[in-house]
């Protein structure tokens, strides 16, 4: 059955950081209204002076913005673009859709906010050096970054005599 989402029966919750910058308005999760199995969408309202999420990127998300409503600002891995109604941008995985939104403008900007969500992803904020691992939330520094084989050296010690036992 279709799902017909407008002005009329959206309603928009405030979401507001501890860092007054990040601050936008956002729809319910309208994906688990429908119960979307691929696919995750908003439609969010960016005020002006505010900036959307930090700037990140997906490792196993795609996403697309559509503008619906007023102006804002793109900031990607090449170039700060003004976007306008009726604009659809695209942002690839890795670290060449890296993206964030800044309204310089005097009004709201309202943007659907289209990603794809087929289980686990890792997101990269560049700024910060952080990954968050969704949908979990678990936050790293990226820093912390260790070789595959850190600790792993006192394997057989782990295993004990189970090792012998297996043999005979």
């Amino acid at each position: 059955m279709p799902h017909i989402f407008n002005q009329k029966n959206v309603s928009f919750q405030l979401r507001q950081s501890p860092i007054p910058e990040f601050s936008w308005h956002t729809s319910p999760k309208l994906a688990e209204i429908v119960k979307s199995k691929h696919l995750q969408f908003d439609i969010r309202s960016l005020d002006p002076g505010k900036y959307s999420y930090p700037y990140h990127f997906h490792r196993n998300a795609e996403e697309i913005f559509v503008i619906l409503f007023g102006k804002a600002t793109l900031r990607t891995p090449d170039e700060y673009v003004e976007l306008s109604e009726g604009d659809i941008v695209f942002f690839e995985m890795g670290p060449q859709g890296a993206h964030q939104l800044y309204n310089h403008t005097q009004e709201p900007c309202k943007f659907l906010d289209i990603r794809t969500n087929i289980g686990l992803d890792v997101c990269e904020y560049p700024d910060s050096g952080k990954i968050n691992i969704l949908p979990f939330k678990e936050i790293y520094k990226k820093a912390d970054r260790v070789d595959y084989y850190k600790g792993e050296d006192k394997v057989s010690k782990k295993w004990g005599n189970k090792v012998e036992k297996s043999k005979k």
